[in-house]
């Protein structure tokens, strides 16, 4: 026995969870963790106040809920230690031993970037000098656009860490969600701009992942605190709803469950029946996918029965069923089809009494034991088990989800792969022998031949779903026949890449098709890349740049190097646009510019005007400047400043400099005018098909001009665009319109 004399309170309680099979030696052992976690952070403090080994604790405390292995706890106690404190990883290994270790690792954030980024490049002017600056300065520059790609990149980079260390051991990531909850727990106290950006992360992506790896107890709780601090107003009007008729409907759940109970007692059989409660965020998604007010949501009751076996489970099934006449479309057998995070139960729903729906879940003991803890139920601690061979299959599913993640370098596009490839629910289709293939909804013929074999996928030329042919965007569904089209030869396209096409999906697909072209020829990739680099910018009207100086800020040693990542795939031109687009707000080179005879206001923080505050700014309408282009700014008398790109030819013609400024993009709140040529051969519905285009992407048009010629149509068109990557977006969904030849932005003069 334990001596609880000299233990702290927060120990105590600690002890006081821990699973009762847990040994002595097991107890002696978290008590040492504690203790070496105690001392290591016993000069810190949490955001509330708290000493911060509280935090530590109740990261424990919830693996010990779900009844984890003493050395999983003990790593939750140690689990901030290496990134908050001198201790070193070589230390826990010493005191802990190599498992504690490798778990302590796999969570441990990264303080600085593995590999040499463009944000790196400015660290010194970022965060070496922030000290010499005022309180206002110090804000800002932490608040800058390049201060937070930082932070976004190092926050990737760890999530990428801890993901890889997940594929080697999932108890990783279980101290990972147990860390992220007990942060949501006490998010109250850090300030409101942090709360958001933590609390969407939890919602993007540690509930999916909870969610996927089957721990409901986990999973609601992650949803609800995420929803409560992305969107409050909402969450306490439903909060207060439920609050209000809370009364009612507990004695309604009483009425419900006793007459259940005689139901099935009366038949002979067992069952442990309880109310199963609706959570806030489960109701908002109800609310949004029905378009219903919180009132028209009927269906908040429910009720869980646990019984001893299979059997039992469909006799119960059949008794419900002969008292209450079931919903059409609700009766949902997971229990013969498991979902695809291994959930097993049988779900129908019912027009009670009343009139009104009541849900039904019926299930064995086990079968609860894993909805509620998931993957982690196959740890709940055992002193000798028997091989699992569930909990393999678990893993072995796991780890073909995530067959790519060795492949992908950049750790943005990683968590982006994470999302479409693990955390996304998923469709089932069928191959014409009638395989079933698992696949990401909203998965693409593509995708489906990239995941039946490479070859078929390089190959894949056309597809057919049901028997009739499809485009190569087409989203499957789940039960659809799908048959691809294949050449005896050949490789994938190139456009197949580009994101705005949307015809791949998966980061499994991405990954082939990146490395078919890793082993093209170096300069087939050179040429490739050098023409759709140059073909983007010509087309967004910006030549101006310069590629040398691109090529550095993507830590690429020469230009050639750059065309290669383009050519093969590695770099695309979409996070070249955002680069560049971002980029224009760091430094605007000065040009001798003419007044513009018109101006159009806009809103008064999308220019910046260096130096001085409260400007009025108006943009020249001889080149329509959009944010990420260059600009420079004229003193125009009683106009403020007229705003100019810097290639507009009004520029060269300008003498008198004494009145050019220094102007940034700030946070654009407007529109922007944008003329662009689109050439093609004309057709019945082209313009249909370019009006559908524009109106996806809420975009105004303000000006048209068509003028066919032998059958070729030029069509002008003004539209108000949002920025430089929104026109990037829509020029490459115009030219892949049938009997589009080519479309771009009209150059200045």
């Amino acid at each position: 026995m334990i001596s609880k004399e000299n233990l702290s309170p927060l120990l105590e309680n600690l002890l006081e969870i821990l699973p009762d099979n847990y040994t002595r030696i097991d107890r002696e052992f978290i008590i040492q963790a504690y203790n070496y976690a105690e001392n290591a952070h016993s000069s810190q403090k949490r955001a509330s106040g708290e000493p911060y080994i509280s935090h530590c604790v109740a990261v424990a405390i919830i693996l010990a809920e779900l009844r984890v292995q003493p050395v999983v706890v003990a790593a939750g106690l140690l689990h901030d230690t290496v990134e908050d404190t001198p201790v070193t990883l070589q230390d826990i290994q010493r005191e802990f031993g190599d498992e504690v270790a490798r778990l302590v690792d796999g969570v441990t954030k990264l303080t600085h970037l593995p590999r040499v980024s463009r944000a790196d490049q400015h660290d010194a002017e970022i965060f070496n000098h922030i000290s010499d600056k005022d309180d206002i300065e110090q804000q800002n520059l932490l608040d800058s656009q390049l201060a937070r790609d930082r932070r976004r990149d190092l926050a990737n980079e760890t999530l990428r860490k801890t993901f890889l260390a997940m594929g080697e051991d999932i108890r990783v990531i279980l101290i990972k969600l147990a860390d992220r909850l007990h942060n949501m727990r006490t998010l109250g106290y850090m300030p409101e701009h942090k709360r958001r950006r933590i609390a969407q992360e939890t919602l993007d992506i540690f509930a999916p992942l909870a969610n996927r790896l089957g721990i409901w107890q986990l999973k609601w709780e992650l949803e609800d605190l995420g929803f409560r601090y992305t969107n409050p107003e909402k969450y306490k009007e439903i909060a207060q709803n439920l609050a209000e008729t809370r009364g009612e409907r507990e004695q309604q759940m009483k009425a419900i469950i006793d007459r259940l109970s005689k139901l099935i007692t009366d038949t002979g059989m067992k069952a442990e029946i309880s109310g199963r409660s609706k959570h806030i965020y489960s109701i908002y998604r109800k609310m949004v996918d029905r378009d219903k007010p919180f009132e028209m949501v009927r269906d908040l009751r429910g009720v869980r029965l646990i019984v001893q076996d299979i059997p039992t489970c469909y006799a119960v099934l059949g008794i419900i069923h002969t008292h209450w006449r079931p919903i059409p479309n609700e009766f949902d057998d997971y229990i013969a089809a498991p979902k695809d995070n291994f959930y097993q139960s049988l779900h129908t729903a019912v027009l009670y009494d009343d009139g009104r729906p009541l849900e039904v879940q019926i299930r064995t003991a086990e079968m609860d034991e894993n909805a509620e803890f998931g993957i982690a139920a196959h740890w709940r601690y055992k002193e000798k088990g028997p091989r699992d061979e569930q909990y393999e299959q678990r893993i072995n599913w796991l780890k073909k989800l995530m067959e790519w993640r060795q492949e992908v370098e950049d750790a943005n596009e990683f968590v982006d792969g994470m999302r479409t490839d693990v955390f996304q629910d998923r469709v089932y289709v069928f191959t014409p022998r009638g395989d079933i293939i698992d696949l990401p909804a909203g998965a693409t013929p593509i995708d489906f031949a990239y995941t039946v074999h490479t070859e078929i996928g390089h190959r894949c030329r056309g597809s057919k779903v049901n028997g009739k042919l499809v485009p190569l965007d087409y989203t499957l569904k789940t039960g659809d026949q799908v048959e691809i089209l294949a050449a005896k030869q050949g490789g994938p396209s190139r456009d197949w890449l580009n994101p705005t096409l949307g015809l791949v999906k998966t980061q499994r697909a991405r990954s082939k098709i990146r490395q078919w072209f890793k082993h093209q020829n170096r300069e087939q990739n050179i040429t490739q890349g050098k023409e759709i680099l140059d073909r983007e910018l010509r087309r967004l009207g910006m030549q101006q740049i310069d590629l040398e100086k691109l090529a550095r800020g993507f830590d690429y040693r020469s230009l050639d190097d750059l065309f290669v990542a383009v050519g093969c795939g590695d770099l695309s031109i979409g996070h070249i646009i955002n680069t560049l687009s971002e980029g224009s707000a760091q430094e605007a080179p000065i040009f001798e510019i003419k007044p513009s005879t018109q101006a159009s206001v806009i809103g008064e923080n999308a220019v910046t005007v260096l130096g001085l505050r409260n400007i009025l700014t108006t943009f020249a309408r001889c080149c329509n400047p959009v944010p990420g282009d260059e600009i420079v700014g004229y003193i125009t008398r009683g106009r403020g400043a007229t705003i100019h790109r810097q290639d507009c030819p009004n520029i060269l013609r300008m003498k008198d400099r004494d009145r050019i400024v220094k102007v940034s993009w700030g946070e654009p709140q407007n529109t922007f005018p944008v003329e662009i040529e689109i050439r093609a051969y004309d057709r019945q519905g082209l313009m249909v098909d370019i009006s559908s285009v524009l109106s996806n992407e809420n975009i105004n048009l303000k000006d048209i001009k068509i003028n066919v010629t032998h059958n070729l149509a030029s069509i002008q068109i003004v539209m108000e665009i949002a920025d430089i990557v929104q026109l990037s977006r829509v020029l490459t969904k115009i030219e892949n319109l049938p009997n589009v030849m080519q479309a771009h932005r009209v150059n200045p003069g």
